[in-house]
């Protein structure tokens, strides 16, 4: 690849970037829950169910550029199915945030949202699909190799997909001083899970 090739490159890379930001990174079951769960556990006894997030969205993305998604979402079996585990466990994660005692109540019984729930709700989410894939299909960053294409994109999107869940996790956290009250600990997950819920509706609804 020649330093034309690269200079060439930036224009496209700044197109992808924000394209990430703004369609990977709006409002949908994934970003919702990883707010609501750091609302509601704080910053560190959250990150076991960022991990499973971040990694099976990037799960996601691989699939996506190998291009099995299109299999998946287009299958009129198999989509009802992702469908169906998505809503059931965004459902239990809003009834668990909702329960969530102050974080100062907080102790090691109090089940926090695993790595395995984190990852199978990543996998098992539609908009992610789709918001991927339109990312992914919108940009070219290099027309000399498709292959090195493919490749390029999915590390770029890899990092903006752990990027994005960072600062969703960053923003349910700063709500943290409030959950340390038991009146506002209430109001704040009460909200946090009705979002969760709204938005996984939503997102549900257009899949």
């Amino acid at each position: 690849m020649q330093v034309s090739s690269y200079s060439g490159m930036l224009r496209p890379l700044i197109s992808l970037i924000l394209a990430a930001l703004v369609v990977m990174g709006s409002p949908g079951p994934s970003t919702m829950s990883v707010t609501a769960v750091g609302a509601a556990f704080g910053f560190r006894r959250s990150l076991t169910y960022l991990t499973g997030i971040t990694l099976g969205t990037a799960v996601v993305l691989v699939a996506v550029s190998a291009g099995v998604a299109s299999l998946l979402m287009s299958s009129p079996r198999l989509a009802p199915i992702f469908v169906a585990a998505s809503a059931t466990y965004i459902a239990y994660l809003a009834l668990k945030i909702a329960r969530a005692p102050p974080l100062s109540g907080h102790n090691q019984e109090t089940g926090v949202p695993s790595f395995a729930g984190g990852f199978l709700l990543a996998v098992a989410n539609p908009k992610a699909y789709l918001a991927i894939a339109a990312v992914f299909a919108g940009t070219t960053l290099t027309v000399e190799s498709r292959m090195i294409d493919t490749i390029l994109k999915t590390v770029v999107l890899a990092l903006m997909i752990v990027v994005i869940h960072l600062c969703w996790l960053t923003v349910g956290v700063s709500f943290s001083r409030l959950l340390r009250h038991p009146v506002g600990s209430r109001i704040v997950n009460l909200l946090s899970a009705t979002i969760l819920i709204v938005t996984a509706i939503m997102a549900i609804a257009h899949a």
